[in-house]
């Protein structure tokens, strides 16, 4: 709720986060104080892997939906292409069924618009082929160790708007304002919208006033000199998954949803 009051009205949620309830609960009562309208909101949730099935999306909007209590989202986002079983084994279910289900979700005005995240350039290149909606946003991994340049220029060129998660990564900068201020202005100069996570009233005010802190092209140079392509969101577990969208590794970690 001390969100809303700083001014953020933008909240990135997910099914598998279980915060939709917190999340819908804060904005329905500022709506009830009269702080906010419905429509001040931007609401992006995300489809979990284990509803990719046709007939499951519509079970996971309904429950999101009645979490929430609102009576739509704003942005409805497949979470990843891959999709699992409730047991967590591979499912076979092409992430295209899933993305013509999320179509359905614009149609019945449960979504005002519909996107993708974690998601590769060729399969995002086959959903704008294939699709009759484009998706509106692309939510990716973006920070001073993975700047995706390729990617964002590919989204960009087709009309996508990125939006980057884990925007600090793991360094720890200053530029004359307190971390994670300055870092939090890089992904705004590159025109990605950045994703930021905290419950702390000192960073949600450092965060919101980022648009006061402007970093020269020397210092996005100097930040961009990290670049390792170094992913901290890696579910290498599901790597042998035919629509896993990152490289194999050598070692892939344990499933934490099947140990």
């Amino acid at each position: 709720m001390e969100a809303i009051d700083v001014g953020y009205r933008h909240f990135d949620t997910a099914a598998i986060y279980n915060t939709e309830s917190e999340v819908g609960e804060a904005i329905r009562m500022k709506i009830e104080e009269g702080v906010i309208k419905r429509e001040d909101i931007f609401l992006t949730t995300k489809l979990w892997n284990t509803h990719h099935k046709r007939e499951e999306v519509i079970i996971a909007m309904k429950e999101t939906l009645n979490k929430t209590g609102l009576d739509y989202v704003d942005l409805f986002l497949m979470h990843w292409p891959i999709g699992v079983n409730a047991d967590y084994t591979h499912s076979d279910t092409d992430f295209m069924e899933t993305w013509h289900a999320m179509e359905d979700m614009v149609k019945l005005g449960f979504t005002k618009s519909i996107g993708l995240s974690n998601f590769n350039k060729m399969q995002i290149q086959r959903v704008l082929n294939e699709g009759t909606i484009k998706p509106v946003a692309l939510q990716i991994e973006v920070h001073p160790q993975i700047i995706q340049e390729e990617l964002i220029a590919f989204a960009k060129a087709e009309g996508i708007v990125v939006m980057g998660y884990s925007p600090f990564g793991s360094l720890v900068m200053r530029f004359g304002m307190e971390f994670p201020g300055p870092k939090m202005d890089d992904p705004v100069d590159r025109n990605v919208v950045p994703i930021p996570k905290t419950v702390n009233p000192k960073r949600l005010m450092e965060n919101i006033n980022i648009f006061d802190f402007k970093l020269e092209e020397d210092e996005i140079e100097k930040i961009n000199q990290f670049d390792s392509n170094t992913r901290y969101t890696l579910p290498s577990f599901w790597q042998t998954h035919p629509y896993y969208p990152f490289e194999q590794i050598p070692n892939p970690i344990p499933d934490p949803f099947r140990s």
